[in-house]
C-alpha cells in the first residue's frame, strides 16, 4: 500500500514539482491550494503526511497546523513545513510551533526524499 501525501501549496509550479517528485517515489498525492482546502482534504482523505506551505491564502500554515493539533483525529499527523523563509531561527520557531520537519524552498528533491524516509522510518 502506497502512502498518501497531501500537498498544501498555493503556487501551481511548486505543487507540480512536488507532485512529480512524490509520484516518482511512488506516493499517492492529494493537493490543496489554500489552508481551508487543506483542512477539508485532510478530513476527506486522511493522508499519512502533509507538506504544508507556511504562506498560503485563507489560512496560513501555522493556522492549519494549530487546527490539526487541536483535533484528536489528526493530532499526531506528520506535518512538514515548506517555506521560503529560511532566515536564522526560522527552523527552530517552525519546529517549536509543532511541525515535524522543515524544508526550505526552493525544494530540493533529494532533501525532500531524505526527510520523507526519516519521517516514515
Amino acid at each position: 500500500m502506497s502512502r498518501r501525501i497531501l500537498i498544501a501549496e498555493d503556487d501551481p509550479a511548486s505543487r507540480e514539482l512536488l507532485r512529480e517528485i512524490l509520484g516518482a517515489r511512488g506516493y499517492q498525492v492529494v493537493e490543496a491550494c489554500d489552508g481551508r482546502e487543506a483542512l477539508q482534504k485532510i478530513a476527506e482523505t486522511e493522508p499519512d503526511l502533509v507538506l504544508l506551505d507556511i504562506q498560503m491564502p485563507v489560512l496560513d500554515g501555522f493556522a492549519v497546523l494549530r487546527q490539526l493539533r487541536q483535533n484528536p483525529r489528526f493530532a499526531s499527523l506528520r506535518v512538514v513545513a515548506l517555506t521560503a523563509y529560511a532566515m536564522r531561527g526560522d527552523r527552530e520557531r517552525t519546529l517549536a510551533a509543532g511541525f515535524d520537519a522543515y524544508i526550505a524552498k526552493p525544494i530540493n528533491a533529494s532533501v525532500l526524499g531524505a526527510e520523507l524516509e526519516q519521517l516514515f522510518g
